[in-house]
């Protein structure tokens, strides 16, 4: 059954070109050739500040992060594709989730607090990480903090699960080889939608 996918394009280089972009225009081509439909958004290109106070977070959002929020309304599957920087997810990334992420999106009655029922409930999501360090010491050794903190902090919290994650190790001195391996893998999560 066709679903509604959204690719979120973490790296903070809008221009392309990496790893990130490659992974997702596969996971993308894979999911198009299966007759899902997908959309796109690039926080890079958003250029969106974080929030600084309270007030701010709770406060309705600009128009550019409303139109965000629609997006994601919209989809039942979030992709999120990004660089490990300082371990877990670029500040470009971080920004735009907390701007989207707010109460009155992810709560169906923000005045019930945050034990109310989740708006994103149903919706799942997959993380694919890339870093130069070894993946399973990202996961095993340093414990996967940052990326778990995306997961469970903000995804699981606002209702989305499964979340699921894929990484990939050992990016710089990867093999053309190897790389292309990725990038069928991301074909064939793109056509299963997961």
């Amino acid at each position: 059954m066709p679903r509604r996918l959204l690719i979120i394009q973490g790296h903070s280089d809008p221009a392309g070109g990496h790893l990130c972009h490659a992974l997702a225009e596969a996971y993308a081509a894979g999911a198009t050739d299966a007759g899902h439909a997908t959309e796109t958004v690039t926080p890079a290109l958003l250029r969106l500040p974080p929030l600084e106070t309270k007030a701010a977070f709770e406060a309705a959002p600009p128009d550019s992060v409303a139109r965000v929020q629609a997006v994601i309304g919209r989809a039942n599957h979030l992709v999120v594709v990004f660089p490990l920087w300082l371990g877990g997810p670029p500040a470009v990334l971080k920004a735009m989730l907390e701007q989207v992420f707010r109460p009155a999106f992810i709560l169906h009655d923000p005045k019930a607090g945050w034990s109310g029922k989740r708006r994103l409930s149903g919706v799942s999501a997959r993380l694919i990480v890339t870093m130069g360090m070894p993946a399973l010491a990202y996961r095993w050794w340093f414990g996967a903090h940052g990326v778990r903190s995306l997961a469970d902090g903000i995804l699981r919290f606002a209702g989305i699960g499964p979340v699921r994650m894929t990484y990939f190790g050992g990016v710089e001195t990867a093999s053309a080889a190897r790389r292309a391996g990725w990038l069928v893998a991301m074909r064939v999560l793109g056509t299963g939608a997961r």
